[in-house]
């Protein structure tokens, strides 16, 4: 079924494999490179501004999209990637380093993703169809989580002793890249005459997502999916670096057949895999044992058991502790993760889908800039006031999520109400 799919699905699914598989071996441990380079609220700030400059580009980006095209768009997109990666490069050599502009490229980056991602995930949309879309979006899930357990292994190896070499091989997969997405994408979207002339201002960008920020049913909802996701974006800020300066570095002993050194990086990119292969390996599972049951409490199990992974990866130094919270918090994700999505589904306003899907993507982004300011917070209070923090943001998540299901359950019978009175 995958020879099926459009020429574009397929590259873009092939591109994002590649770029993640690299990516994923450097940018989740950013947080401990400007740790060590500056310190840890400086490193905090920093990524904190990076996700809101990404944030903010990709409101835009996604506007854009429909104005000036899909490949037009990706493909400036991937040339300010690769001069950024070319940057980073540059001042990352073992002749000269300054985390400074590292920090500079990294915004570069976040502007790039910004632009390109709303147009491919557009992209996506447009050459799909109903009946192809559900298998282009496993196939592309499953390749995203794939290349991130792959990309986390590689990583977790050689990120502190191989930097260098781990951009380089960045700045050869965006060439790859870059050249994919100009020669092989088809450009099939039709701009609509005059839908670009005069619209580039921010007025008619913020009235679009200001209809959707007026819907509290939708809006509650989202307050609930940003305070579940970031409690998962402080993996790679707060966790990561207290991983990293906390486990005491020892050789792993197995079976008296070889051994390996273990530090607190390796093991975060360990806890990663063991994570990312469950969700691969029983997604499909999940979804058949969800199907047919109610969803709603299925999610709120899902939330409870997600946080409570994540409580005892805030302070726990205990191998076997860390990798049993890590089963308990993914099957807590593979609970959640399709439920929500399927109530979400329910909420949308479908004469407006395209506004409300734009606005949940932010949750992503929302959730990243909690995770960044986590690594300052936690730098403050310790691990176990952010694990008990973590369950907060569990029973917020509840409490929202809840609220949100309660107005549409209200709304539904407001409406029923009025059919029935109008016969």
């Amino acid at each position: 079924m995958f020879s099926t799919l459009h020429p574009n699905i397929k590259v873009r699914i092939y591109t994002s494999f590649l770029s993640r598989v690299v990516g994923s071996a450097v940018f989740p441990f950013m947080a401990i490179y400007f740790t060590k380079e500056i310190n840890a609220s400086i490193a905090g700030i920093l990524l904190l501004i990076q996700v809101a400059v990404q944030f903010i580009a990709g409101l835009y980006g996604g506007y854009l999209a429909d104005i000036i095209g899909r490949k037009q768009l990706m493909v400036a997109g991937e040339v300010m990637r690769v001069g950024a990666f070319a940057g980073l490069l540059a001042v990352n050599s073992p002749i000269f380093t300054s985390p400074w502009i590292t920090f500079i490229m990294l915004l570069a980056i976040g502007v790039s993703g910004g632009m390109v991602n709303p147009a491919s995930e557009a992209m996506l949309i447009d050459v799909s169809t109903k009946e192809t879309r559900a298998f282009m979006y496993s196939v592309n899930y499953w390749a995203v989580n794939l290349s991130i357990m792959i990309g986390l292994m590689i990583g977790g190896w050689f990120f502190e002793q191989y930097f260098f070499e781990l951009i380089a091989v960045l700045l050869l997969m965006g060439i790859v890249t870059l050249w994919m997405t100009a020669a092989l994408i088809i450009d099939t979207y039709e701009i609509k005459s005059g839908k670009g002339q005069g619209t580039y201002g921010i007025k008619p960008l913020l009235k679009s997502y200001g209809l959707v920020m007026k819907d509290w049913t939708f809006m509650a909802f989202t307050f609930g999916g940003i305070a579940i996701l970031s409690i998962e974006f402080q993996r790679n800020n707060f966790i990561s670096v207290r991983l990293e300066e906390e486990i005491i570095p020892k050789t792993i002993q197995l079976f008296n057949l070889f051994s390996f050194d273990m530090d607190g990086i390796r093991l975060l990119s360990l806890l990663t895999v063991v994570n990312t292969l469950m969700i691969v390996l029983f997604t499909a599972v999940a979804g058949k044992w969800i199907t047919g049951k109610k969803e709603e409490p299925i999610m709120y199990t899902g939330f409870i058991l997600f946080g409570m992974g994540y409580f005892f990866m805030a302070f726990s130094n205990d191998f076997l502790t860390l990798f049993f919270s890590v089963v308990v918090l993914t099957i807590g994700e593979l609970l959640y993760v399709p439920t929500r999505q399927s109530l979400l589904a329910d909420i949308v306003d479908d004469s407006k889908r395209g506004a409300y899907m734009a606005m949940n993507g932010l949750v992503f982004q929302v959730g990243k800039m909690i995770g960044a300011a986590g690594l300052i917070v936690g730098n403050i209070i310790g691990g176990l006031a952010m694990g008990i923090g973590f369950l907060g943001m569990v029973v917020l998540g509840i409490l929202f999520s809840k609220m949100a299901l309660r107005s549409r359950g209200k709304d539904a019978s407001v409406i029923k109400g009025r059919a029935v009175m109008d016969k």
